[in-house]
């Protein structure tokens, strides 16, 4: 017979309409029946290092629109251990991204290789007081940084984009010449020594600046889809034109103690990274991989072929501005992918937008964060709840647990913390109710989720 003791697990549930509520009902047993999941609470998975998204101009700019009041509590609930989601590790833009207000550069200046002009004059307006109110909440917070494009002298096409609009979907203009468009599979970095040098130099010295300012930078990837020739801000490379910057890259970040990870990597397509690890001189300075979008079907590979590298999923599939519930059950779907196959850390892309999500060159995205430009009123959206059910609890160095189910359960998520508390993450995806048990070492939890929903379970150390 089943003996039960008070449950001393803390339970919270979200569902369509009714996000993060907690729950009573969960029961902790020191004997159980035979359950529905199994977790090989003796066969931990990789660390977890952290959860976070990123910080974009336009983030700051729907934000500036609330109060003072207001965007405190946005930004404590984001960031402030114990209190909300608790993110710690953030993305930055090197430069422009899509959704900059505009492209910039910090060296606009064509043939400055002594980068006599470089400044990030810009990002004193809006990406370092974003950082920075981010640090108040979280003086942990971990970042690493990406460029979506080099300064445009530095490229083949004199271009800051790769893409001409596609009429009737994005009809934004961009100034793209058709003798300028990029092309997959090409460089359009000019792969000459003063250019290779002098571009390296430009990530030394963003490092250099944004440590001035307090903001330190923990590791770098080369290039935000290096595939993709986009009508935003993009550049493609080749595995081979990678490998020659890395062996200028490299020496620059060392000397700083910043880390290297190859990314992003958008296709599902394993060898693309692989061919630039086989070039011994840059791939020594690589202690990582950076995978978003299709390179969900490259990360098996990458994590069975290359153990020794860490995983970031640098940015979860960006939605369509509806920031609907529909995203949020298919978000969660990628959480399971990619964390069920070795990434250390996941990361959401915009942490706020204004209702629409519309960016600079058109198109529109989802967000956690939405802004009213009406009424100057906030709300979070369904994908920060998600995102909350796992970042809340989760500590830095939890270790993924491996489950195993006799009854068709594979909706769950489960990390073992540093303290030795266990975090059960799970969604009942069915339209009714349902029962559920988890055996974790000689406990086991029992509880009746509601219907369409995700849960957490936190459970104390024994």
């Amino acid at each position: 017979m089943t003996q039960r003791r008070p449950a001393t697990a803390t339970w919270f549930v979200t569902t369509r309409d009714r996000p993060w509520q907690s729950r009573s009902g969960l029961h902790v047993d020191t004997v159980s029946a035979r359950p529905d999941v199994i977790a090989k609470m003796d066969q931990p998975g990789q660390a977890i290092e952290g959860f976070g998204a990123s910080f974009n101009e336009l983030g700051w700019g729907s934000l500036e629109l609330l109060d003072s009041e207001q965007r405190y509590e946005v930004l404590r609930e984001l960031f402030a251990p114990g209190v909300g989601a608790g993110l710690n590790l953030c993305r930055v833009p090197i430069g422009a991204n899509d959704f900059s207000r505009e492209w910039y550069s910090y060296d606009e200046t064509p043939g400055d290789f002594a980068l006599e002009q470089f400044s990030i004059a810009q990002d004193h307006d809006t990406l370092v007081p974003f950082i920075r109110a981010a640090q108040a909440h979280q003086p942990e917070l971990q970042l690493w940084a990406s460029p979506w494009s080099p300064p445009t002298w530095m490229k083949t096409n004199g271009h800051y984009a790769g893409a001409m609009p596609a009429p009737g979907w994005n009809d934004t203009d961009n100034g793209l010449n058709p003798d300028q468009v990029g092309t997959e599979g090409t460089d359009m970095f000019i792969l000459e020594e003063p250019y290779l040098r002098a571009y390296a130099a430009y990530f030394g010295r963003f490092i250099d600046s944004y440590r001035e300012l307090g903001i330190p930078i923990q590791m770098v990837m080369p290039q935000n889809e290096f595939n993709s020739p986009q009508v935003f801000p993009s550049c493609t490379w080749t595995p081979d034109g990678l490998a020659q910057l890395l062996t200028h890259l490299g020496p620059e970040m060392q000397q700083r103690g910043v880390e290297i990870f190859l990314g992003t990597l958008e296709r599902g397509n394993d060898r693309l990274l692989g061919d630039i690890l086989a070039a011994p001189q840059g791939a020594a300075y690589v202690t990582g991989v950076g995978v978003q979008w299709e390179g969900k079907k490259a990360v098996a590979a990458l994590h069975r072929i290359h153990p020794d590298l860490r995983i970031y999923q640098t940015e979860q599939e960006c939605g369509d501005g509806h920031n609907d519930w529909r995203h949020a059950r298919y978000s969660w779907r990628l959480m399971k992918h990619f964390l069920n196959n070795g990434a250390n850390a996941y990361m959401y892309w915009n942490i706020s937008l204004l209702e629409g999500g519309r960016s600079r060159w058109g198109w529109t995205q989802n967000s956690l964060i939405t802004v009213d430009p009406q009424d100057h009123s906030y709300r979070f959206t369904h994908e920060y709840y998600l995102l909350k059910h796992l970042s809340a609890y989760v500590q830095p160095g939890a270790r993924l647990i491996d489950t195993w189910s006799l009854a068709g359960f594979d909706d769950q998520l489960i990390f073992r913390n540093p303290d030795a508390s266990v975090v059960v993450v799970i969604q009942n995806d069915l339209s009714d109710e349902t029962d559920v048990s988890v055996l974790l070492g000689d406990r086991m939890i029992t509880a009746t989720l509601p219907a369409d929903s995700f849960s957490t379970i936190l459970v104390p150390a024994p």
